[in-house]
C-alpha cells in the first residue's frame, strides 16, 4: 500500500525524449491509487501524445491556457489547476524548462501552474552530458532547490546523443519511490498503528430478522481515511456498510455482531497505539436466536434481550500506552453523560454529539461534536463536513504525539 493512494498530482511534462517515459510515470501513479492531472509543453507534444496519457490518466491533458474544442474558447485556470494538487513534478525538467522555472519566465501554461503552485514540487532533470554538466545548470539547480523544490537527479547511463553519463531521467519507478519516500518522512503518524471502528452491529433475532440502528459508518470510514493519509497504519473494524475506504492504506476487518466487532477490536488493540470508537455498537441483543424464520402468528411478540459487552470500555480496562477515543450520541444532558463515559471507560478524549443538533447523526454528511478530553475541558466545534470532523479528531492524534 502506497502513501500515493488518494493523492492529488499534478505532472507537468517538457520537451525531452525522456517525455515518452511518462505514460509508465502515469501508469504507476494510478496504480498507487493516486489522481493525476497531465500539463504538457507543446513541445513535449512530440515526443508523446496527449491522447496516450489522457487515457492512462482519464483526465483531459492540458497544454495551451484556452482549449477550442467547444464553441466557444474555454480558459484553463493554471491557479486553479496549483490549488488543485497535493504535490507538482515535473518530468522530464529540461535545461529549457529549468532555467526558466529558475528565473520567472512564464511563456506556457506548465510554467504558469509552477509559478502559481504552493504545494511541494519535485522536478526530475533530463537532457545530454555536456548540457547535465554545465555550470549555468548547475546554478539553475541550486537556485530551484533554494526555492524549497525536490530535486530528483538524473542517472547515469546511454543518453540520446550515444554519449554515456549522467543526465538521463531517473526511471519512473525510482521516482515514484522517492517521492514515495520523501512523503514517508514527513508524514506525521509514520509509524503508528490506528484501530477504527465504524458502521453500526447487526444482532440476529432468527436468520432473517436482527436488531440493528441507522449508522451508515461514515464518520468512522473518514477517519480512517485521514488517519492513513497522516501516514497511520490503519486497521477499520467495520460493522454492516456499503462503504469502502477512499484510501489503499486501510485494511478493513468485516463483521456484523457486536460480539465479532468485540474479539475483533481485542485482537488488534494490543499493538495499537491509537483507538478511536466510532461505531454505534448495539447495547442489548436478543438472549435467544431462532435458528428456522419466526411465523407470524400471535398478535403480540415478546424478545427477551441480554446486554452485549461493552467494548469501549473493556479496551479501556487493559489501556497501557494507547490514546483511546470514544464518542458519544446523546439526546439529553449530553456533557454530563459524555463526562460520565470518560471517566467509566478510561479515555483520553470523547467526541460528542447529539441528535437534537441540526445536521448531526446518522446518515447525514455533516456532524457537530464537541471534544472533550480527561481534565473535562470543553471545546465545541462547529457543523461540518464528516470529512472535516475526521480531520479534527485525527490532529488530536497528532498532537498528542507532537
Amino acid at each position: 500500500m502506497s502513501v500515493l493512494s488518494g493523492k492529488k498530482i499534478l505532472l507537468g511534462i517538457s520537451g525531452g525524449i525522456a517525455a515518452y517515459k511518462t505514460t509508465t510515470l502515469v501508469r504507476l501513479f494510478i496504480k498507487a491509487g493516486a489522481e493525476v492531472q497531465v500539463i504538457m509543453t507543446p513541445a513535449s507534444m512530440a515526443f508523446v501524445t496527449p491522447l496516450s496519457l489522457s487515457t492512462l490518466s482519464k483526465k483531459p491533458v492540458y497544454s495551451t491556457f484556452y482549449s477550442e474544442e467547444h464553441t466557444e474558447a474555454q480558459w484553463n485556470n493554471h491557479v486553479e489547476l496549483a490549488l488543485w494538487a497535493d504535490f507538482m513534478l515535473i518530468a522530464p525538467a529540461t535545461a529549457n524548462t529549468l532555467a526558466k522555472m529558475a528565473y520567472g519566465i512564464c511563456d506556457n501554461l506548465l510554467l504558469a501552474t509552477y509559478l502559481s503552485a504552493k504545494c511541494k514540487v519535485y522536478f526530475a532533470p533530463a537532457m545530454d552530458l555536456d548540457m547535465y554538466a554545465h555550470p549555468s545548470t548547475a546554478t539553475n539547480l541550486n537556485t530551484l532547490q533554494s526555492f524549497g523544490n525536490v530535486m530528483i537527479p538524473a542517472e547515469f547511463g546511454e543518453l540520446a546523443s550515444g554519449l554515456v553519463g549522467q543526465g538521463r531521467m531517473a526511471e519512473p519507478e525510482n521516482i515514484v519511490a522517492r517521492i514515495e519516500a520523501d512523503l514517508s518522512a514527513t508524514l506525521p503518524l509514520q509509524g503508528k498503528k490506528v484501530l477504527v471502528t465504524a458502521g453500526p452491529t447487526y444482532e440476529p433475532i432468527d436468520p432473517v430478522r436482527f436488531i440493528g440502528n441507522h449508522s451508515t459508518g461514515k464518520m468512522g470510514y473518514d477517519i480512517a481515511d485521514q488517519a492513513a493519509k497522516m501516514g497511520a497504519q490503519v486497521i477499520l473494524i467495520s460493522g454492516p456498510s456499503n462503504l469502502a475506504p477512499k484510501n489503499n492504506n486501510v485494511q478493513v476487518i468485516r463483521v456484523v455482531s457486536c460480539e465479532q466487532m468485540y474479539k475483533a477490536c481485542h485482537q488488534y488493540f494490543a499493538t495499537s497505539d491509537v483507538a478511536i470508537a466510532a461505531a454505534a455498537v448495539a447495547d442489548y441483543k436478543p438472549k435467544h436466536v431462532a435458528s428456522e424464520k419466526i411465523k407470524k402468528s400471535d398478535a403480540d411478540f415478546t424478545i427477551e434481550l441480554e446486554k452485549n459487552p461493552d467494548i469501549l470500555a473493556s479496551l479501556g480496562k487493559i489501556k497501557k500506552q494507547q490514546f483511546l477515543i470514544g464518542f458519544a450520541l446523546e439526546t439529553e444532558n449530553e456533557i454530563e453523560h459524555a463526562k460520565q463515559k470518560i471517566t467509566k471507560k478510561n479515555l483520553d478524549l470523547i467526541v460528542l454529539n447529539s441528535l437534537k443538533d441540526e445536521g448531526a447523526g446518522f446518515g447525514k454528511p455533516t456532524n457537530k461534536v464537541t471534544f472533550i478530553d480527561a481534565n473535562f475541558n470543553l471545546e465545541p466545534i462547529e457543523l461540518k463536513s464528516k470529512e472535516e470532523v475526521a480531520a479534527d479528531i485525527i490532529n488530536k492524534v497528532i498532537n498528542h504525539y507532537a
